[in-house]
């Protein structure tokens, strides 16, 4: 079968899954591994054809597009560290600690204006280390009895949460998927996140978004909310899962600063701390192994699967080339403008993910972004800060660009407040052009 051919199914095959999945997400999972599985298929038939055999594979031609996808383009590492970091952010909220931290934060504030902002605040950088469907979840019953407290309609409070936790989930290698995807691809540890080749890296710059957002929001809540309230300080379980947490952070610091890359390293590190909280949850909680199950069941299981799906896809699309014809299209378009490719990458990542998972889209874009730059003599880190700052901020635009988003307007449907998409365009849409702007700014004043 001709390379043009092959190209034309990978793309087919592609294109549809994506389709797909816009049109019933809620089968990401089925399409994403259904269409690895055909594209597997397909290499077994066709020798050469997706994948590359190595002259020295001495394996049977018809298993190796199987054993290659499972031990070579599906990254083990990114879901070791997803899943050991989803189980300790459930033993987080179990133990109540971020709800006993907020009404602290409430109880110290001059006023409830102040408060409102210092718990989006919180909320966000919760969400660096933890879930942003998790992170919605444990704060949202704060921001609900303050409301109720001041006779407030909570859904600006609501939404705010939801687009705070997706802001800065892009901060940290353990915020998000998309921000794993990008370490892998880009080789960067825990601490590079902070610093790399001297500079400000994604995190700094997020914070400037953080700041902006901030202070949009406090204009929301002055006029509605200066009297000061007192709240009831919630009990903590345990501080154990808020130890996991740290060990986990210094943790991955510290296993960046190994000179040996040792694969697995962090996911295994992680993924250790995660059973160590389990196994404390049932010998030191006295949880069953029915409540246990419950737990583990209630984990983000279904974006494993739609990830490991999707590692298969992107590995095919790059493996026939797509992706470099793809981005000499890009270059073509961009004429050498590295204003304009910037540009282009940071809005047409941000309108796609308001619509779609950023994750495959991510997947596929990053090797885009980084041939791109290199093809103009510029840092990659330009061309990927912003496509990953489009990808992850973008998620805010619409009310179903991000999970947060979904979970958030459920919440406030119950309490009697549904929100119209024209209404949260209205408070995400500006928060999402006003944070993205700054953060964009910021992003190419360092690294250019």
């Amino acid at each position: 079968m001709q390379l043009e051919a092959i190209k034309w199914c990978v793309l087919g095959c592609a294109v549809l899954m994506y389709v797909l999945i816009i049109a019933d997400s809620s089968r990401k999972v089925l399409y994403s591994g259904c269409t690895a599985l055909i594209l597997i298929v397909l290499a077994s038939i066709f020798k050469n054809s997706v994948f590359v055999q190595p002259e020295t594979n001495t394996l049977p031609s018809f298993l190796y597009p199987l054993l290659h996808s499972l031990g070579t383009i599906i990254n083990w590492n990114v879901l070791m560290i997803y899943l050991g970091s989803m189980i300790i952010a459930s033993l987080f909220i179990y133990s109540q600690v971020p709800a006993r931290i907020a009404d602290a934060i409430v109880n110290s504030s001059k006023n409830t204006a102040l408060a409102i902002i210092a718990i989006l605040i919180m909320t966000g950088i919760i969400s660096i280390f933890v879930e942003n469907v998790a992170t919605v979840l444990v704060m949202a019953p704060i921001a609900l009895a303050l409301c109720k407290k001041l006779n407030l309609n909570p859904t600006c409070f609501m939404i705010g949460l939801a687009v705070m936790s997706n802001l800065e989930g892009t901060a940290t290698l353990v915020g998000d998927p998309p921000s794993m995807i990008f370490a892998s691809f880009a080789g960067y540890n825990f601490n590079d996140f902070f610093f790399h080749q001297g500079k400000f890296s994604i995190f700094w710059i997020i914070q400037a978004g953080l700041l902006a957002g901030a202070i949009y929001f406090y204009f929301f809540f002055t006029k509605a909310a200066k009297e000061k309230i007192a709240v009831e300080k919630t009990p903590v379980i345990s501080v154990f899962p808020a130890v996991l947490l740290l060990l986990m952070i210094f943790g991955l610091a510290g296993i960046s600063f190994i000179p040996v890359e040792l694969p697995f390293l962090s996911g295994i590190f992680v993924l250790s701390l995660g059973l160590i909280g389990l196994i404390w949850y049932v010998a030191v909680q006295k949880k069953s192994l029915q409540e246990t199950k419950v737990l583990v069941k209630e984990l983000d299981w279904e974006t494993i699967g739609f990830l490991m799906g999707i590692f298969v896809v992107i590995g095919a699309i790059q493996s026939v080339g797509l992706l470099d014809d793809f981005s000499a299209f890009l270059a073509k378009i961009c004429n050498g403008s590295r204003a304009k490719g910037f540009v282009i990458i940071l809005i047409v990542s941000v309108l796609i993910s308001g619509f779609i998972d950023n994750v495959p889209y991510i997947m596929a874009m990053l090797p885009v972004a980084s041939s791109l730059a290199t093809g103009m003599n510029l840092q990659p880190e330009l061309f990927m800060f912003a496509l990953l700052i489009g990808s992850c901020l973008g998620g805010n635009l619409t009310p179903y660009g991000a999970s947060a988003n979904v979970v958030a307007m459920g919440l406030v449907k119950k309490e009697g407040y549904p929100i119209k998409f024209s209404g949260w365009l209205k408070i995400a849409g500006t928060f999402t052009v006003l944070t993205t702007t700054v953060s964009a700014l910021v992003l190419w004043l360092l690294w250019t």
